[in-house]
């Protein structure tokens, strides 16, 4: 796993002006080490493009993006991922707007 890791951060890096789209995509028919590769290859181009892809130790990032990938792709594979971002969406507008209210007064 480590490897696979190690790799995405190079291609990342040798990549990261270049369409990542080709790497951060799979069919529904995909395999689950292709959807593995393809979430760690969208979370590493992420990381990468926001500036934080070298800001811990490679061991703490990967561990991260693992950790990550495995929970999103659990979410999708329950069925309940576009259910779970709308629900944490709404949450965070609720308390958004309750933070603002209670600032008003």
């Amino acid at each position: 796993m480590k490897k696979i890791v190690l790799a995405m951060f190079m291609v990342s890096l040798t990549a990261a002006c270049a369409n990542l789209s080709q790497y951060t995509s799979v069919s529904a028919n995909a395999t689950p080490k292709e959807k593995m590769r393809a979430c760690l290859m969208s979370e590493a181009n992420s990381k990468l493009q926001a500036g934080t892809l070298f800001n811990n130790t490679m061991s703490a990032t990967a561990d991260e993006m693992v950790n990550t990938c495995l929970k999103k792709l659990a979410l999708q594979a329950a069925g309940i991922s576009e259910e779970s971002q709308s629900t944490a969406e709404s949450i965070i507008a609720n308390l958004k707007n309750l933070n603002s209210a209670i600032n008003a007064q």
